[in-house]
């Protein structure tokens, strides 16, 4: 493992141990070289999964690799300042990769991941969930939200919202 301080490519592994979801190991590392510590994460991959986007901009048609941490931002970023504990978010980015490498499938469009985080956020935090709809959907006024508001209200996922 590269070193991020020197990028001395050995260091030694000197605890191991599984996450709180048990969704991964956490290592603790030395680097050989310049004795810096460092904290790395494993997880297992099932298998390499392309993502098919349907976006505009160019981009529909074109495939790129599934990247979780690119997941985990949008997840965190719909999530800011509601209060949703780091554990929460975490297991579900970690439950929709998990359904996206277990569907047997190399290809998945963006619009299912994207709506695989719309049904996470609907029953994490409500708010989380209709700002996340406000970019995936693309609400472009005040009456885009409204009218979505009122559907999420109206099912009821309001009422379970934390202040």
């Amino acid at each position: 493992m590269r070193c991020p301080f020197c990028a001395h490519d050995d260091s030694q592994v000197k605890d191991s141990r599984p996450t709180e979801d048990n969704a991964s190991i956490r290592r603790r590392r030395q680097c050989s070289s310049c004795g810096a510590r460092f904290t790395t994460f494993e997880r297992v991959q099932l298998r390499e999964v392309t993502v098919l986007k349907s976006g505009e901009n160019g981009q529909a048609g074109r495939r790129q690799p599934f990247d979780r941490a690119k997941l985990e931002q949008s997840v965190t970023l719909a999530c800011r300042k509601r209060g949703v504990e780091q554990e929460r978010i975490d297991q579900l980015v970690s439950g929709i990769q998990r359904q996206v490498e277990t569907a047997g499938e190399s290809e998945v469009a963006s619009s299912r991941i994207g709506e695989m985080v719309m049904d996470g956020l609907r029953q994490l935090d409500s708010v989380a969930y209709i700002r996340f709809a406000s970019v995936y959907r693309d609400f472009s006024e005040a009456r885009d939200f409204e009218q979505f508001a009122s559907t999420v209200q109206e099912a009821g996922a309001l009422g379970s919202d934390r202040d």
